[in-house]
């Protein structure tokens, strides 16, 4: 295992950082996950204007999830969300983000 794979175990083991989700692929069967979430704010250029617009993401490990597609469900904390976009991995190939909405 490499240092960085160890780092990201040691991460989204942290109670403080990550927490437990349900996975849910496009019509399989759930499968409880670790993910660490980032609920900022995005603000997009169109034009001359600026939106601004809340956003979900998290991230998920490789490990855990090889394969997130758009249309795959995520639930924590009582609500539950589908991954909307392509999933993006980290330089390493050990986390995906990904773009979540309520479902």
């Amino acid at each position: 295992m490499s240092v960085f794979a160890a780092a990201i175990d040691n991460l989204f083991a942290d109670p403080n950082i990550a927490r437990d989700a349900v996975y849910v692929a496009d019509g399989g069967t759930p499968v409880l996950v670790r993910v660490v979430t980032r609920r900022a704010d995005e603000v997009t250029s169109f034009g001359d204007a600026r939106l601004w617009s809340e956003t979900t993401r998290i991230d998920l490990r490789v490990a855990e999830v090889p394969t997130p597609r758009p249309g795959d469900r995520i639930e924590m904390d009582g609500e539950a969300f589908n991954i909307q976009g392509e999933p993006v991995r980290d330089r390493e190939r050990l986390v995906w983000t990904v773009d979540l909405r309520p479902a």
